[in-house]
């Protein structure tokens, strides 16, 4: 089958490792995200996401050579059921990640350079320092003076904008 022979609605562009394609409805633009990526997005197992798709809980489309691709859309459906549907839930859902290793505190210093951020907290009078990187936290928007937990697993030190 050559290029010319392949109608519009079977290609398909290869980007970071997902997919868009046109849908059976014409609209184009559709992102198709591999099983992996997708699992991932959900926090879920890969042999999980392969049974919901058998069990029909998450729509699918096929590929020509039989592999299955989940839309965005649909990943985003499932993360609004999981997650919470207002801010207040979606908190809650992420404080019960570990209640017995977060500490809470008010942050003391954060100190930005080149790609990693430390970030200092007093907590009852004891200070707990956590490198993260600089993006996380830009995005949490860490500033001295805030409320924050510090999420504690193993030998790592997360932390959580309050």
């Amino acid at each position: 089958m050559s290029l010319h022979e392949i109608d519009s609605a079977t290609l398909v562009k290869v980007r970071f490792g997902s997919m868009q394609k046109e849908d059976k409805f014409g609209s184009a633009g559709a992102e198709l995200l591999k099983l992996r990526d997708a699992a991932l997005q959900l926090g879920i197992s890969f042999p999980t996401i392969k049974q919901w798709i058998y069990k029909k809980k998450i729509r699918s489309t096929q590929t020509a050579g039989g592999h299955h691709r989940i839309p965005q859309s649909e990943v985003d459906r499932l993360l609004f059921r999981i997650r919470g549907k207002t801010a207040k839930e979606r908190e809650q859902k992420i404080r019960r990640v570990s209640g017995r290793n977060q500490l809470v505190g008010r942050i003391d210093s954060v100190q930005i350079s080149g790609l990693m951020a430390e970030v200092g907290i007093s907590i009852g009078g004891q200070h707990i320092t956590s490198v993260i990187t600089a993006r996380s936290a830009r995005e949490m928007q860490l500033k001295p003076g805030q409320t924050a937990a510090a999420l504690i697993k193993a030998t790592e030190v997360m932390i959580l904008r309050v």
